[in-house]
């Protein structure tokens, strides 16, 4: 069989869900100006055909952590292996097969000092196979998290997208403390960011308005955004790829900025490391993405060297479960 066939309101509704991951069937119909059941109806055929999922997502720079990419150089023979056990892991956002089958790339988010050294100090630098790891702290991004690769799409119109688009969030004064109640409700919302208040109420122990106030709390100081999953062949980016671009320092915000505009561009951000951008991208064939290094990423004043590598398998999306 055929990879399925997008159209517009496709197109829209993934968008829509985008924008705001918990927006009503019937808010996002009348925006639209179809029906609400039209909406109902595409979205489960989205889940079916194009494992559409919208997932909620911690921001961790909110909690005063530090999320970081770990690369790690292996033996052919582990390499898989590694991948499945690092997507397991709580504090794994993406798992990334790459460089031939020899690397994998995983972003991290530990939750404490201990956590973090333990894992990059202790079982992975004592793992045979593992021939290096160099984790990279992330330090400021340029395109990602709530601003999804799907917001870059043009589906929705500009008037569209002011009626969907949820008010930016108010940064804390300080870091944000999560009580045993939030937690459980951000690790409902990260299986399903779209479970019922009844299945919130249920997973927390809380009445429909305190659940409904927590995640208006949550999602107002930017602890939680949502984030819209999917396969990326049937919209045409079938080649991913990890770029990490050396920049010269004075140059380095101006890069960014113009990675962020990118259309090509899913995730891009500062990072420590000889190479300073980590950037994800994605293209319908290796010959477009040999034209985005040779034409837009050449024309960038400040880069001084590029490294590339094709994304053979995402073991891990941002959630829990491992994909297949």
């Amino acid at each position: 069989m055929g990879a399925p066939t997008l159209d517009s309101l496709d197109l829209q509704i993934m968008q829509a869900l985008q924008l705001d991951g918990r927006a009503p069937f019937s808010r996002i119909a009348t925006v639209l100006g179809v029906s609400d059941q039209t909406v109902a109806r595409r979205y489960r055929r989205l889940r079916n055909t194009v494992n559409v999922r919208v997932l909620g997502v911690t921001d961790e720079n909110r909690l005063g952590r530090q999320s970081w990419l770990v690369r790690m150089h292996c033996t052919p023979d582990v390499a898989e292996q590694l991948a499945d056990a690092l997507a397991k892991r709580p504090d794994t956002l993406y798992v990334n097969l790459i460089s031939g089958g020899t690397e994998v790339v995983c972003g991290m988010k530990p939750r404490s000092r201990k956590e973090r050294d333990e894992l990059l100090f202790d079982r992975l630098q004592r793992t045979p196979q593992i021939v290096t790891v160099t984790a990279h702290c992330l330090l400021h991004s340029f395109y990602g998290g709530p601003l999804g690769r799907l917001n870059k799409s043009n589906a929705l119109s500009p008037g569209q997208e002011t009626a969907l688009r949820l008010p930016p969030p108010v940064s804390p004064d300080a870091p944000v403390t999560l009580d045993e109640a939030d937690k459980a409700l951000l690790a409902m919302v990260r299986r399903d960011g779209r479970a019922t208040l009844t299945d919130l109420q249920k997973a927390t122990g809380q009445s429909e308005s305190a659940v409904t106030r927590r995640l208006e709390n949550l999602r107002s100081t930017g602890v939680l955004y949502f984030d819209v999953q999917y396969d990326h062949g049937p919209l045409g980016q079938d080649v991913g790829a990890m770029l990490w671009l050396t920049v010269a320092p004075r140059a380095l915000a101006d890069v960014g900025r113009s990675l962020a505009t990118h259309p090509e561009v899913h995730f891009a951000s500062a990072t420590t490391g000889q190479a300073n951008i980590v950037a994800s991208v994605h293209f319908r064939s290796p010959d477009e993405l040999y034209t985005y290094l040779s034409e837009k990423i050449g024309a960038l004043d400040g880069i001084q060297a590029v490294e590339s590598a094709l994304i053979l398998r995402q073991v891990k999306q941002l959630s829990y479960e491992p994909t297949r």
